[in-house]
């Protein structure tokens, strides 16, 4: 018995060892309820007043748009430490071609994958007699508005994903560090309250969340009518554009370590 408790004993103290030494994990465990408390708290409190939002299923869709690509680049984006583990990523290394190639190969992956399945959501809510896209540009370029801010969102965050995997060694942390970064981005974008009578630091947050320029463009083209949006097309297409081709670059031209 005193064998079995010490056995105990030792591999808890070891997996708690673990769990302190994990700075990633520590501090996400410990702020991302804190943020999600703070943000949800005064975005539900001020922002979904009915006298604010009209539709809000419709004005949902938008957000579950960039939601499905927000889920699909950060899943996408953790195949490098399965690759990297399995030994396929030292092989790939290995080929007469740069790094750079394969990290684009790869990220371009995710990239594709993140838009088939955004418009795969947008293709079904459209079909859906519940909501009632307003196509204030007419349906073609709302359409065409619509995909341009997916592409332009996939690029980003694929590239943002890769750039983090090459910094964080374990997938683990990985996905600690990418929840605590883009879940508190994708709840103040405005995807779930508008953003226009939130507090100022909300408001705030809000200006400076790449994820913010995409809902906006996405519910200009579907959900609002006459209206140029929170932030305005040429505003949101001016950032989403500069980060992405920022963000990609970056994320497919850093170099990668092998090692667990």
């Amino acid at each position: 018995m005193m064998d079995a408790l010490n056995a105990i004993a030792g591999l808890l103290v070891r997996d708690l060892r673990g769990f302190f030494r994990s700075r990633s994990q520590l501090y996400s465990s410990v702020f991302f309820p804190l943020m999600l408390l703070a943000i949800l708290g005064a975005g539900v409190q001020d922002g979904l007043d009915p006298r604010n939002i009209d539709d809000y299923v419709t004005f949902l869709t938008p957000g579950m748009i960039v939601m499905t690509a927000l889920f699909s680049s950060t899943f996408s984006s953790a195949t490098y430490y399965q690759d990297r583990d399995s030994g396929v990523l030292r092989v790939l290394f290995a080929a007469p071609h740069s790094q750079r190639v394969v990290l684009l190969g790869k990220t371009l992956g995710s990239v594709v994958i993140g838009i088939a399945q955004a418009l795969v959501v947008l293709g079904v809510a459209a079909a859906i007699p519940a909501i009632k896209f307003r196509w204030q540009y007419g349906v073609a370029q709302s359409v065409v508005l619509t995909v341009v801010a997916v592409v332009l969102l996939n690029l980003f965050l694929s590239g943002l994903g890769q750039l983090l995997a090459s910094r964080i060694r374990s997938m683990q942390g990985f996905h600690l560090v990418m929840n605590l970064v883009l879940f508190p981005f994708l709840f103040f974008s405005g995807a779930f309250f508008p953003l226009d009578h939130l507090p100022i630091w909300l408001k705030l947050l809000g200006r400076i969340n790449p994820l913010s320029y995409g809902v906006d463009l996405m519910q200009v083209a579907l959900y609002a009518r006459n209206s140029d949006g929170y932030f305005g097309v040429p505003l949101d297409l001016a950032v989403l554009g500069v980060l992405a081709v920022g963000v990609f670059y970056l994320g497919t031209s850093r170099s990668v370590s092998l090692e667990r």
